[in-house]
């Protein structure tokens, strides 16, 4: 398993508790060692129940960012639709930023106007939200099947066909061993551009390497709806260095070009970004066969590795295209300055020389600096944090209000943010979607019937919801 290319690298526990802990997530006492194990391959298991049919619940506007309706099956409770918003505390008042704490970092500034805070401005449009199924364990990735299924990987291992009804298929077989703990596990999925020819496609997992050390792992395969199952698995890209430890800031989302290459985040697992001869906190380019890419930019250059396309990265949480196909990403900060970045060849993103927030601790971050000379701004950052995750650019039509908005899905943040660019890439807008249902946004996609779908981050009773206008 590509021994010559592990290293060994200490990080420590406390710290990657403390990242945990930024993201909201919530830890037993006394938590057993045995979830920090290798997860076999999952085994299958029983068909769920048929899913009745839907009924439709109001939520006052009071509570909700716009006036919205949601769909929910029949002794589904619904809950409160008041009380606890203390976080986000968010302020919706026109022309005023959502945000209204102070920022963790006190001698904060933004490098320039409107980087952060952006002013409030509700879009006016009525949403209906229709939960598809909410019995999905930690989904992490989702993508959308031709037959109008969903593709969706759960992190503790099991990759699942979800049909448009609800009902769940028994863990897709084949899917090789997956290290699952914290914030990894089985990450994100993509299907290949000629998917409806090959059914191939590829996933991102944390990969057990021995019986301690493990690292981010990019495989492609051939799905078999029919059978369920995952056939020529191949494992075409590792890491570089798979460790022991580092459960949190580990990247894994996978976007694919045009021409077929993909881009995948590497977390830095608590190593800082800048080391040049690993992939840690790094964007890297392959080509469906794992190799580096054509054109990247390190091809050739001493003590840099072929396949990175971008440093200085933290973790990478979000990863799409626009409609000009320039890549973004969204990434998570320390305590404060979660990013919004466009993500550009070669660029370096600074971490951990320059950042927006602070450490865990309270500490400053290289004395507090956050801006430095050759290295990139982010197109925009929130501080406090929302712990921001999938991200996806509308382009459909159900919503023409919103075209080309940038969605972001808020996990601390409890939100489907929206925000809207201005033609020099600046955020002239903010308007947090979703804020009643009080749930960690995993992923948000566009469907290709225009509607948006997220799924949200629980235990055994995650969401997978679809969003359209109200009629």
């Amino acid at each position: 398993m590509h021994k010559a290319r592990r290293g060994r690298v200490q990080t420590s526990l406390l710290r990657q508790f403390a990242a945990l802990l930024a993201c909201g997530m919530a830890f037993p006492l006394l938590a057993p060692p045995a979830a920090a194990q290798p997860a076999p391959a999952a085994a299958p298991a029983a068909a769920p129940a048929p899913t009745a049919a839907p009924t439709v619940v109001t939520v006052p506007s009071s509570v909700c960012a716009v006036n919205c309706t949601f769909t929910r099956r029949p002794n589904q409770p619904v809950g409160s639709t008041q009380g606890d918003l203390s976080f986000p505390n968010l302020r919706l008042i026109p022309g005023q930023p959502i945000e209204i704490r102070d920022p963790e970092l006190a001698t904060d500034h933004p490098a320039f106007p409107g980087q952060t805070r952006a002013p409030y401005r509700a879009s006016g449009v009525a949403l209906q939200t229709t939960i598809i199924t909410d019995r999905l364990d930690l989904p992490w990735g989702l993508q959308f099947l031709p037959d109008g299924k969903f593709l969706v990987t759960e992190k503790t291992g099991a990759l699942r066909i979800v049909n448009a009804d609800g009902t769940i298929s028994a863990p897709v077989s084949g899917v090789p061993a997956v290290y699952y703990s914290g914030q990894v596990g089985l990450l994100d999925v993509a299907l290949d551009p000629k998917f409806r020819a090959n059914h191939r496609i590829f996933f991102a997992f944390m990969e057990p390497v021995n019986d301690k050390d493990h690292g981010i792992a990019v495989a492609r395969a051939t799905l078999d709806e029919a059978g369920n199952s995952l056939s020529d698995v191949q494992v075409i890209f590792r890491a570089l260095p798979a460790f022991a430890g580092g459960a949190a800031n580990d990247g894994g989302r996978i976007a694919i070009a045009k021409d077929g290459t993909l881009f995948v985040t590497v977390g830095e697992r608590g190593t800082g970004g800048q080391v040049p001869n690993t992939d840690l906190g790094k964007i890297i380019h392959i080509t469906a066969d794992g190799k580096a890419a054509p054109g990247n930019p390190f091809i050739g250059k001493v003590g840099m590795l072929p396949e990175i396309w971008s440093i200085g990265h933290r973790s990478e949480e979000g990863l799409a295209f626009d409609a000009r196909g320039r890549l973004w990403e969204t990434e998570h900060g320390p305590r404060g300055g979660d990013e919004l970045n466009l993500v550009e060849r070669a660029k370096n993103y600074g971490w951990p020389v320059i950042t927006h927030g602070k450490d865990y601790s309270g500490a400053l971050i290289n004395g507090g600096k956050t801006e430095q000379e050759g290295m990139e701004q982010p197109r925009y950052y929130w501080d406090p944090v929302i712990a921001p995750s999938g991200l996806a650019f509308y382009n459909g039509k159900l919503f023409p209000q919103w075209k080309d908005s940038v969605l972001v899905g808020g996990m601390r943040g409890q939100m489907l943010d929206r925000l809207t660019l201005s033609k020099d890439d600046k955020v002239v807008d903010e308007e947090p979607l979703l804020i009643d249902l009080k749930k960690r946004i995993r992923d948000v996609r566009v469907g290709p019937d225009g509607a948006i779908y997220v799924i949200t981050d629980e235990a055994k009773t995650a969401s997978l919801i679809k969003v359209t206008p109200k009629n």
